[in-house]
């Protein structure tokens, strides 16, 4: 089974998958690879049913619990390189589903090279020096948003920059990074409260997923720091949308917001190379939205870039 995981992490490896996903029905096994935000399936063998339990064992993961989702971590070393992987597991009546996210810790993208665009660079850059205010970087799964906002904030010199992520997926050295404990009382607040106390420079909050993300981040920015996350939306202005949705005032969110950026990775076609675009709503922009309500102002509307792309055969692959 180890060669059998070692080869499947190499074939994600070579084409940049974020995850792998298992369906276990009886012994019957199906394995898809996330490429580029879509799944693409993944020739299987007999003896590939030994996987989940296999993962199960890496992860530390009860395998006699059958009843409640399980989420566990461990490193691998693939030919010479250690990956950071988190697998997942679910089992139902005539199923087991797990999914195997691969967290390269080892982030060796240039901030100044983010985007295609200079401008957009110098934009990113300018963010992390604002002394405070609320950034979201948003996109679908497999975007590269967290690879982004870690990479933002890894360029960041000469300031104290704390975590809470619930969980913490990886450890970074440059982070002080705290893990939400809700058994333990360590939630969201008590976590934002203990921060505070350390005089951070920059306050981030892994992915904004519930109400109490949603309105921490706020919180937070509202004491007069810098806050940075994620968010799962398909468009730009649709953050502010969400945001409401969680719960979040509109007036507080509009006095803290300074930045929302969403963002697609592309495949340049007949290649490999990955190229991200970018939708970015700056204060301006942000403005114009609380305005005007359900029109866009960004004058690089992401789908228009993906089209237009596709169209002079820059990119290969479906819209998302």
């Amino acid at each position: 089974m180890e060669e059998r995981l070692l080869a499947l992490l190499r074939l994600a490896i070579k084409y940049n998958a974020t995850d792998i996903h298992f369906m276990l029905r009886y012994q019957d096994m199906e394995i898809e690879m996330r490429i580029d935000g879509l799944c693409h399936k993944v020739k299987t063998r007999f003896e590939d049913y030994k996987l989940i339990r296999y993962l199960q064992y890496l992860a530390n993961l009860d395998v006699g619990n059958i009843t409640t989702p399980q989420t566990g971590q461990f490193e691998m070393e693939v030919d010479g390189k250690l990956l950071s992987l988190r697998f997942a597991v679910i089992n139902k009546l005539n199923y087991t589903n797990g999914v195997l996210r691969i967290m390269n810790s080892e982030l060796n993208i240039d901030a100044n090279r983010l985007s295609s665009i200079e401008m957009q660079n110098r934009y990113f850059r300018s963010l992390l020096n604002r002394k405070c205010g609320l950034v979201l970087f948003s996109g679908p799964t497999g975007s590269g948003k967290t690879t982004t906002l870690y990479t933002l904030l890894k360029s960041v010199k000469n300031r104290k920059i704390y975590s809470i992520e619930d969980p913490i997926e990886v450890y970074h050295d440059y982070l002080i990074q705290l893990s939400v404990n809700e058994a333990a009382g360590f939630d969201y607040a008590e976590g934002i409260k203990q921060i505070l106390r350390h005089d951070p420079d920059i306050i981030m909050i892994g992915e904004i997923r519930d109400e109490k993300a949603a309105r921490m981040a706020v919180v937070a920015a509202n004491t007069g720091h810098l806050v940075v996350s994620s968010i799962h939306t398909s468009r730009a202005c649709s953050c502010i949308s969400r945001m409401s949705e969680l719960g979040v005032n509109e007036d507080h969110l509009y006095e803290n917001l300074i930045c929302v950026s969403n963002q697609r990775m592309m495949t340049r076609k007949g290649s490999h190379e990955k190229i991200v675009l970018y939708e970015i709503m700056d204060l301006r922009e942000i403005e114009y939205f609380r305005i005007h309500k359900h029109n866009s102002p960004t004058f690089l509307d992401i789908d228009t870039q993906i089209e237009k792309g596709i169209k002079n055969g820059i990119f290969s692959g479906d819209l998302y």
